[in-house]
């Protein structure tokens, strides 16, 4: 299924039912007193954060989700129906907002959590209700209140303890899948990751904690290149960054080009991306010739003792293990 992380979609709760003007009628009595009842409450537009839940694709088809009206009240005091809820269900992470002001109305990033987004109209009151000592035969009731309708839009952000950061090919699917339960589709050509990936890793001390892989970012990223825009959004809410590097693909005599320019493309972005925690990870040491790659990023970064500098090689598994203790290690401070 392809991953769409964005919607937007019109909702409409349920009319309230209209309350009943009606007076009792028996054998032998001609006018009785007023018996109508009230009209239904209309059903609400509910949104609902589900584990179950993995992208907006559904909801991109659909035009308008409509609540159920509430039925009119009836004589003999028979009050209307209430209307059913909508109960919508999108995934953890999901920022609803008014989709013609831009305002944000909920940010779903609790598990099970609910959230009315519109709120069902009330039902009218029966002439019952309005009966009074001078006033006994009330022949008026009250209309439903109106349904509330509004234009939103739904944005998916994955919700990650740790995100991957890298260029295509780095081998951030073949990392997700060495240290977590995840199972990316992982192949050897530019832009094969189309889709975040979002795995559980339990590491052997410590609670587990989540990893994001984050399609592949390239110059001009910041300004929607290569579908820049929809991937750095999902890195504002991990906590920590490992930015993943093919170290056989260094050049020795400027060991940092690829380490800059994604910074230079995260900072672009969003300030706060540029000052999120960074773990520089060294990946597929396991080829040859990369020893003397690794001391020539090492010592291009040696004034900056305070940045962490790891090898693994994904592929193999090598490093992996050491990773995944630092990163547990650092998440649960």
């Amino acid at each position: 299924m392809k991953f769409i992380d964005e919607a937007i979609i019109t909702v409409r709760s349920g009319n309230g039912g209209a309350g009943c003007v009606s007076f009792r009628r028996e054998k032998f009595i001609e006018w009785g007193g007023p018996d109508g009842g009230d009209g239904g409450d209309g059903g609400s537009v509910i949104f609902c954060a589900d584990q179950g839940k993995r992208t907006l694709f559904d909801l991109r088809r659909q035009k308008i989700i409509t609540a159920q009206n509430g039925t009119a009240g009836g004589g003999r005091q028979r009050h209307g129906k209430n209307g059913s809820d909508q109960v919508i269900h999108v995934p953890l992470g999901t920022v609803i907002s008014d989709a013609d002001t831009g305002s944000i109305i909920v940010d779903m990033t609790k598990l099970n959590q609910q959230y009315v987004v519109a709120k069902g109209g009330i039902g009218g009151r029966g002439n019952k209700r309005f009966a009074t000592s001078t006033n006994r035969a009330p022949k008026y009731a009250q209309p439903g209140m109106p349904a509330v309708e509004i234009r939103l839009k739904l944005e998916l952000k994955l919700l990650a303890d740790v995100g991957i950061v890298g260029l295509p090919n780095a081998g951030k699917s073949t990392l997700v899948s060495s240290i977590s339960s995840a199972r990316p589709k992982i192949a050897d050509y530019p832009f094969t990751t189309l889709n975040p990936s979002l795995g559980m890793v339990q590491p052997e001390f410590g609670e587990p904690f989540a990893v994001a892989d984050i399609p592949g970012i390239i110059e001009g990223a910041h300004e929607g290149t290569g579908l820049g825009i929809q991937f750095l959004k999902h890195i504002e809410r991990t906590g920590i960054l490992i930015h993943l590097i093919d170290i056989s693909q260094i050049n020795p005599d400027s060991p940092l080009d690829e380490l800059n320019l994604i910074n230079r493309e995260l900072a672009l972005y969003s300030d706060k991306l540029a000052q999120k925690s960074q773990v520089i990870v060294l990946n597929k040491i396991d080829i040859e010739g990369t020893e003397s790659k690794i001391l020539a990023f090492k010592d291009a970064l040696k004034s900056k003792p305070q940045i962490q500098i790891l090898t693994i090689s994904a592929a193999t598994g090598k490093g992996t293990r050491e990773l995944t203790a630092f990163l547990a290690q650092k998440i649960n401070k």
